[in-house]
């Protein structure tokens, strides 16, 4: 099974955010995911308002992805 690029961010309230990098949506956009509100777009500029996600931050996210049949590469960058 391919896997698939994730980045893990954290909003300033604590809320992680999984991106997509290699999964674009309309144009200038990612696709992500979260716990409240599952999948949706991004736009790129997002970085700006988070930062990176630490393991035991990201490990419930990570493990809800992989039970919806995700194989996942963590990453820490978007590449352009």
């Amino acid at each position: 099974m391919a896997q698939t690029k994730v980045i893990f961010r954290v909003f300033k309230n604590g809320e992680v955010i999984a991106l997509f990098p290699e999964i674009k949506e309309q144009r200038g956009c990612i696709m992500s995911y979260m716990h409240i509100g599952q999948h949706g777009t991004a736009d790129t500029g997002i970085v700006y308002d988070t930062r990176l996600a630490k393991e035991p931050e990201y490990r419930d996210l990570h493990r809800e992805l992989t039970a919806i049949g995700y194989s996942l590469k963590v990453c820490k960058k978007i590449m352009h």
